[in-house]
C-alpha cells in the first residue's frame, strides 16, 4: 500500500511540476505534495527562477499539518543558499517525518547533500520513486548541468516520402491541425525556438505557442540578413525576437529591427554551437530547432540536437528536388548513419509522431 501511495503521490508531483513548463529556466521543474494520515494537506509548484521552491509553497499550505507528515518531491530538496534559502532546512524545521524523493539533483551544489542533511536530522528518506519519469521531466535541466549547453530538440513535419515541402518550396501545410496543436505544446515548454533565414523567407512564421503566458524567445540565424522587412517575427508585442547575423550584414535592416525592439547580435562565425552557447548564457534550458534541412544538419553535426520529433503525414508529394528535413551530413555509408534510441510512436490526428534521442557520434 505504501509503495502504491508513494507512486501515486510522485506522479502528482510531476503533474504539478509540469504546470510551470517553459517558465522556470534555468531552474528545474519541481512539484511537491505533503500527506498526513493518507490525506493531501499541502501542494506546491516552483513557478519560476527567483521564486520560492515547491517545498516552501507546499509547507505553507500544510501549516502545522506538516509535522509528522510525509513530503513528496520529484527532485532532491536543495541544501545551499541560492536566490532562496535551502529547502532541506525548511523541511527539517517543519517537523516532516518522511521525505520521498524522485531523483538526485545533478547540480554539484546539491548532488546528494540535501538528502544527507535530511537523514542527519533524523528524517526517513526514500529515493528513486518514479525515477525514470522524474528524469524525463527534467532532462533539459540535467543536460544543461552536465553538458553546459541547452537541451536541443529538432522538430519537423514531413510527407510519407520524406519531404518537408513541394519542389517549389510550398509547405503549408504538411501536417494536420492536430499535429500543429501538438507543436504549440512543444513550444510552450521551451525557452527558445530557432529558425534559419530561409524559413523566414519561405514561411513567414509566427513561432508562438498561442499561449500568452508561455512566450519562448524566437531566434533567427541568418548570415546575410536578407530578410523581408515586414516579417511576422519582427512584431515583438507577441513574443521577443533575437537575430544572429554576421558583422555588417544589411545594416539598414539591422537598424530597423532594433527600432522595433528586435535584438540583433553580430557573431562570426555564425554556427549552432555559438548560438547555443549564447542561449546557455541567457539561462535557457531547452531549445526547439524548427529550421530547414541545411541548418538542421549543421545543428546535428555540431551536437546541438539531443531529441527529435518527426511528424509524418499520410501524404506523398514526390520530386527528386523537393526538400527533405535533414540536409547533407557528410555521410557516405549507411553504417555511418546517426542512430536514435528510446523511440516512441503515437498517432496525432491522421499523422504519426515519431520521437527519440539522438546518439552522439563517438
Amino acid at each position: 500500500m505504501t509503495a502504491n501511495l508513494d507512486s501515486a503521490m510522485m506522479r502528482r508531483c510531476l503533474e504539478l511540476a509540469n504546470q510551470a513548463a517553459g517558465k522556470t529556466a534555468p531552474n528545474p521543474l519541481v512539484g511537491c505534495v505533503i500527506v498526513q494520515d493518507g490525506m493531501v494537506v499541502g501542494e506546491g509548484v516552483h513557478p519560476k527562477a527567483g521564486e520560492p521552491h515547491a517545498e516552501v509553497f507546499a509547507l505553507r499550505a500544510a501549516g502545522d499539518r506538516a509535522r509528522g507528515a510525509t513530503l513528496y518531491v520529484n527532485l532532491e530538496p536543495c541544501s545551499h543558499y541560492g536566490r532562496t534559502p535551502p529547502c532541506a532546512d525548511a523541511v527539517i524545521a517543519a517537523g516532516v517525518k518522511r521525505v520521498v524523493v524522485g531523483m538526485i539533483d545533478p547540480n554539484p551544489k546539491v548532488a546528494g547533500s540535501g538528502i544527507a542533511k535530511l537523514q542527519k536530522a533524523g528524517i526517513e528518506v526514500t529515493l528513486g520513486v518514479e525515477e525514470a519519469a522524474c528524469q524525463e521531466l527534467n532532462e533539459a535541466f540535467v543536460h544543461r548541468i552536465e553538458q553546459r549547453q541547452p537541451f536541443g530538440m529538432l522538430k519537423y513535419a514531413m510527407t510519407l516520402d520524406g519531404k518537408i515541402a513541394a519542389r517549389t518550396g510550398h509547405s503549408a501545410w504538411v501536417s494536420s491541425d492536430a499535429a500543429r496543436a501538438e507543436v504549440h505544446k512543444l513550444r510552450a515548454g521551451c525557452d527558445a525556438i530557432i529558425v534559419g533565414g530561409n524559413t523566414v523567407r519561405q514561411d513567414n512564421p509566427l513561432l508562438t505557442s498561442r499561449r500568452p503566458d508561455r512566450t519562448p524567445l524566437r531566434v533567427v540565424m541568418t548570415r546575410s540578413l536578407e530578410l523581408p522587412s515586414n516579417a511576422n517575427l519582427w512584431n515583438t508585442s507577441m513574443a521577443p525576437t533575437l537575430v544572429f547575423t554576421q558583422p555588417d550584414a544589411n545594416s539598414a535592416l539591422q537598424a530597423k529591427l532594433r527600432s522595433l525592439g528586435v535584438e540583433v547580435i553580430e557573431v562570426k562565425p555564425l554556427t549552432p554551437t555559438i548560438v547555443m552557447k549564447h542561449l546557455y548564457d541567457r539561462g535557457c534550458l531547452s531549445v526547439l530547432w524548427e529550421c530547414g534541412g541545411t541548418l538542421a544538419a549543421r545543428a546535428i553535426v555540431e551536437g546541438a540536437v539531443q531529441k527529435v520529433f518527426a511528424f509524418i503525414a499520410p501524404k506523398i508529394i514526390g520530386g527528386a528536388d523537393a526538400p527533405s528535413p535533414i540536409g547533407n551530413l557528410g555521410l557516405t555509408k549507411m553504417t555511418d548513419a546517426y542512430l536514435l534510441e528510446r523511440m516512441r510512436w503515437q498517432m496525432v490526428g491522421p499523422d504519426l509522431l515519431v520521437q527519440g534521442y539522438l546518439l552522439p557520434k563517438e
